[in-house]
């Protein structure tokens, strides 16, 4: 899964921001569940990226509704 920056989340249509954000929201509920049962992830960083782009994502879906 792609990790988007401001920009290229601004250049998204609705529908693809809705898919993005669930496709990233599995990924990180699978990747949380790794850490849980005590694995390893294979990229300790990819979960921060995951919430931070997920964050993006939310954050231009609410300024499109508010526009």
């Amino acid at each position: 899964m792609a990790i988007f920056r401001a920009q290229e989340v601004k250049q998204l249509s609705d529908t693809e921001l809705l898919e993005q954000e669930q496709k990233l929201s599995l990924e990180l509920l699978q990747e949380r569940g790794k850490v849980s049962a005590g694995g390893a992830t294979e990229n300790p960083g990819r979960i921060r990226e995951v919430k931070r782009t997920i964050a993006r994502i939310k954050t231009e879906k609410n300024a499109r509704r508010n526009a």
